[in-house]
């Protein structure tokens, strides 16, 4: 059979160079569009429900946040495994779908069974982004100048960072660690509630309904129509201080009767910090399952130039230092060292194996034939891993550049044992002929 495949192949030499480019141009058209990461997804399909409930214990939130919500997603289609976790004020219920299930189709279940679960007032449920736990491909922190307050960085975070990278195409969520988040506060003396005969909830109350806007319908002047507004929203913290709480024979109690209002952060838990800074505010972008990691981080990185050149504009024009988005961890890096090495390896690899084979082969043509050989594998192992959509990562890269030198050594091997048959054919042919003659 194997001497039949090579007369074929010795007479029929325009049909293996024909099919020789064939692989080529399949194999770098694979090169090319085959996503690349830096490690396996081996995450199975699943779905994470989040659930908040402030101020709760453990047991509470089991009770009436955890045990509802399993209720509810019992017996949804293509489920293997449920299981939960409850902590102070957060339950996360965690559903594993069998093989094969389309992330899709499974979220839109559970989405579906979720409104069927019977939860505390105010208690909303929301699903994790649809990324894994190898999805995480940028970390940044903001550089603020020196004179601006860190809940000033952190709001920047928040309202126009975290926005701007959540629209590139493949990021699934932004999420912010570290800094201080900026709340108006109202300070009340419990005293002064006393003396004016105002309790807590008249002051929230008053506040809720004062920090609002209101449509008065339409007033018709003529051939016009005029659309009547109230504007009530809160635009500093005097605003929140004249909100009426109370008037009673002509005298008013405001807010700022009972206390004093404030900008301030919350008691925090923790704290982001990086190289000497003691406390930053921090991003970390998780990429959609399946995407490709390059080409998203590649949309990050431009959206992150360009929000910094944006802050420098705004900072010029008034006069004042800028905040810059500083990255501190990319997944191409690792990429590209995953890359190098396998390139690195292939190369050194069929280096060797072309410099022993013209050692021992001592025909620089055939040396040369059987070396082609390597980059051609390559070429129909990356083919193959486009057609069954697997992308290339450390341990796919891994193993075919390690099958790749293997197969090489064994081709060596059998070219250097078919080359010292020819030579002891060779010689014993140029025996018998002296033989012969004698």
């Amino acid at each position: 059979m194997i001497g039949n495949l090579a007369r074929f192949v010795t007479s029929n030499r325009i049909f293996v160079m024909i099919m020789v480019a064939a692989l080529i141009a399949i194999g770098t058209r694979a090169v090319i569009n085959l996503p690349i990461e830096a490690f396996p997804d081996v995450q199975d399909v699943q779905v994470v429900v989040i659930t908040q409930q402030s101020g709760q214990a453990p047991e509470e939130v089991e009770r009436a946040v955890s045990l509802p919500v399993e209720r509810a997603l019992a017996g949804t289609p293509g489920v293997s495994t449920m299981r939960s976790v409850s902590i102070t004020g957060l339950s996360v219920v965690t559903l594993i779908f069998q093989d094969g299930t389309d992330d899709y189709f499974a979220r839109q279940q559970v989405l579906e069974k979720l409104r069927d679960a019977d939860l505390p007032a105010g208690v909303v449920p929301s699903l994790a982004p649809l990324s894994t736990a190898v999805g995480e491909v940028f970390r940044y922190v903001l550089e603020k100048p020196k004179d601006m307050p860190l809940y000033e960085a952190r709001a920047i975070q928040d309202f126009v960072v975290r926005p701007a990278l959540r629209m590139v195409p493949g990021v699934a969520d932004v999420t912010s660690f570290g800094g201080s988040i900026k709340q108006y506060q109202i300070r009340i003396r419990p005293d002064l509630l006393k003396r004016y005969q105002v309790t807590l909830a008249d002051v929230q109350t008053a506040v809720g309904n004062a920090n609002s806007n209101v449509g008065g319908g339409i007033i018709k002047r003529g051939d016009e129509a005029v659309v009547v507004r109230g504007l009530g929203l809160y635009k500093s913290v005097d605003d929140i201080g004249n909100t009426l709480v109370k008037a009673s024979n002509g005298d008013t109690v405001r807010v700022s009767d009972l206390g004093e209002v404030a900008i301030g952060v919350p008691e925090r838990s923790g704290i982001a910090s990086l190289d000497r800074e003691d406390d930053v505010a921090e991003g970390i972008v998780l990429m959609i399952k399946r995407q490709n990691a390059a080409e998203v981080v590649k949309g990050i990185k431009q959206t992150v130039d360009d929000l910094n050149a944006q802050f420098k504009l705004d900072a010029k024009r008034e006069n004042r230092a800028a905040i810059q988005i500083l990255p501190t961890y990319q997944r191409t890096k690792l990429i590209d060292r995953t890359v190098e090495t396998v390139a690195e390896n292939l190369l050194v690899g069929a280096s060797l194996v072309t410099a022993l084979l013209l050692v021992f082969l001592r025909n620089w043509r055939a040396a040369l034939a059987v070396a082609a050989i390597i980059p051609l594998a390559l070429m129909a192992a990356f083919a193959g891993l486009y057609q069954v959509s697997v992308p290339a990562n450390l341990i796919s890269m891994g193993a075919v550049d390690f099958g790749i030198i293997i197969d090489s050594a064994v081709v060596l091997v059998e070219s250097m044992m078919v080359g010292l048959s020819i030579e002891a054919a060779r010689r014993g042919g140029e025996l018998d002929r002296s033989q012969r003659r004698a």
